[in-house]
Formats: C-alpha cells, sequence, structure tokens
C-alpha cells in the first residue's frame, strides 16, 4: 500500500517510532474533537499508517473495521474501544509489566 507518509518519518512519528494506539490517539484533539464518530475519523484517517510492531504496518481503515462503536462521547471511550478492538485482533503485543519482572523487587 502506497502511504500517506511514511510511518516512521517525521509526519508519521515526530523523529521516533511510536506504534498503535498512541499514534491513532494523537490525531485527535481531546477538548475540541468529541464527540467523534467512527466513520469521521477514517474518512479522515483512514489511509494512515499505523505501526503495530517492528515489521507490521497497517491502515487506521483496517484497524476500525472491527470496531462496533458508531460514536465516541469522550476520549475514555474512544481509548476504551479502540483498546478492545486491537486486543481482540492481533494489534496489540503488550503483555504487562510482570512480563518483564519476577516481583522479587
Amino acid at each position: 500500500m502506497d502511504w500517506p507518509h511514511d510511518p516512521d518519518g517525521e509526519l508519521g512519528s515526530e523523529g521516533m517510532r511510536q506504534y498503535g494506539h498512541a499514534v491513532l490517539a494523537k490525531k485527535i484533539d481531546e477538548e475540541e474533537d468529541f464527540p467523534l464518530t467512527a466513520a469521521e475519523y477514517v474518512e479522515q484517517y483512514g489511509d494512515h499508517p499505523i505501526r503495530i510492531d517492528f515489521e507490521t504496518v497497517v491502515s487506521v481503515e483496517e484497524i476500525f473495521e472491527n470496531v462496533e462503536q458508531e460514536e465516541f462521547a469522550d476520549f475514555v471511550e474512544f481509548h476504551q474501544e479502540l483498546g478492545r478492538v486491537m486486543r481482540e485482533n492481533g494489534y496489540w503485543f503488550y503483555e504487562g509489566a510482570d512480563q518483564f519482572v519476577d516481583g522479587s523487587a
């Protein structure tokens, strides 16, 4: 797919790699963009690349194919629905802090 920008370039990640949910959230303004519909978000950003891991990049539209909620009243609702969708569809690889510590500290 031809992306409108490089997901690792300045426009895509502000000079550093950023992944998944964080990139989706940075595209909206918590104070001004709500209520927000899923259709509006996809219309504006659907062809934008979202880096899932070091080798996987998908479009916003691909992630939103599984979004069930049509409208988000606020930033929390947006985060919750996108987090659910990303976990259920293999776009979320964070395994929790307990995966990286032995609890003996």
